[in-house]
């Protein structure tokens, strides 16, 4: 039986009063810790202190001090946008599923969406060089670092100049990932730098990937964007905000992390990478999304395009049984890099391409709001010395 101090599934779920794929979903963040049954092996027991944290915090009534910390960290919204939401499982692009959207449009025209513009495109054609570095992800730092050396402040700029802005700081960091300067859409260009011919299956997954990843809510990135965006920054320094902001591991770097966990289970075994995981309260990447209790429907809409190389089919499978958990956005990155037989750093360069839509589209809307981002600390430091 059971000790105290680990209690089983079941009793977790009917404690915080959740379904199997939520209770997995706090395990795979961390927030809850797990080892196997030493009676049964096939059958795993959930910390009882984590779960009785989980559920008072649910239930407790909390200071507006609390209230405003915890919705820092997957709380409530914190900033009115327009721009996009996450209802019934479903993304919506101001108002319009992501998931249709992605059947017949491009980057360009969605990025023009989030940002609430109509019309034609509008496009610059003078654009330096791509930057020289060995990898895209240096280029792609180096080319908006470069711009935001040089771009005018956005604040007080007519909405037109924004627009042009906007459309050519796109096609610079395309410019950057790709290696050089070129014409027409994006999702085909980026496909003839991969050794894609333009306008054939891969290029079409490449377009659907893109505009699935464009915008995702107020995340990590996104918010940084607004912040910089909040003091009057030009939209590349938003961008350079943005991006550096995905580089970390637990948000657009969550791909390395990804091939990491499929490299283990191709050495180990699916099942036994998995439970190596589990045993030692660590996360499943590419598995799971707060957002989303059941499926991540970008994820699912990209991975039915595609067919999955053996190992992540394998992996795929064996998460689902073990944890019910689904594969998220991550994973689809890395499947479809994979599939296509892309450079080992494509899912961070076609995050990072389709995400710098939303920056943009965030910072033009947090610059319209004409208030600054600027919270108040909680201090819990040593009391100050009032001499």
């Amino acid at each position: 039986m059971p000790s105290a101090d680990w209690i089983a599934a079941e009793d977790a779920r009917a404690r915080l009063g959740v379904r199997p794929q939520t209770l997995y979903a706090y395990v795979s963040r961390g927030r809850v810790q797990v080892r196997p049954d030493p009676h049964d092996p096939r059958r795993s027991l959930y910390r009882a202190a984590d779960i009785t944290a989980l559920t008072q915090r649910k239930s407790r009534s909390r200071k507006v001090s609390d209230v405003a910390a915890g919705a820092i960290a997957w709380g409530e919204p914190v900033l009115a946008s327009s721009i996009t939401t996450v209802a019934g499982g479903r993304l919506f692009y101001r108002g319009r599923d992501a998931i249709k959207l992605a059947e017949t449009e491009t980057l360009e025209a969605v990025a023009r969406l989030l940002r609430g513009g109509h019309g034609a495109a509008l496009k610059r054609t003078e654009r330096p060089a791509s930057p020289h570095a060995p990898d895209m992800r240096s280029r792609a730092f180096l080319a908006l670092a470069q711009r935001a050396g040089i771009d005018p402040p956005a604040k007080g700029r007519a909405a037109l100049a924004l627009a042009v802005e906007a459309a050519t700081l796109l096609d610079v960091l395309t410019d950057a990932i790709a290696g050089e300067v070129g014409g027409g859409a994006i999702h085909n260009r980026l496909a003839m730098a991969w050794g894609l011919g333009p306008g054939g299956p891969g290029a079409d997954l490449i377009r659907r990937t893109l505009v699935l990843v464009a915008d995702h809510e107020l995340n990590a990135s996104a918010f940084s964007a607004r912040v910089a965006a909040s003091t009057g920054a030009s939209l590349s320094a938003c961008a350079l905000a943005g991006i550096a902001t995905l580089s970390g591991p637990r948000h657009g770097g969550a791909t390395q992390a990804v091939q990491t966990l499929a490299a283990e289970a191709t050495q180990q075994g699916p099942r036994q990478a998995i439970a190596n995981r589990l045993v030692e309260d660590r996360a499943l990447p590419g598995f799971g999304h707060p957002l989303y209790p059941d499926d991540d429907p970008r994820a699912a809409a990209l991975l039915d395009r595609l067919t999955l190389p053996a190992d992540l089919a394998a992996l795929q499978q064996a998460v689902r049984a073990v944890t019910g958990l689904a594969p998220n956005v991550d994973f689809a990155l890395v499947a479809i890099s994979q599939g296509l037989k892309l450079p080992a750093d494509a899912p961070f360069a076609l995050f990072t391409v389709a995400r710098c839509a939303g920056w943009i589209a965030h910072a033009i809307e947090q610059g319209q709001s004409d208030s600054l981002i600027r919270p108040r600390a909680r201090y819990v430091g040593p009391e100050p010395e009032f001499a």
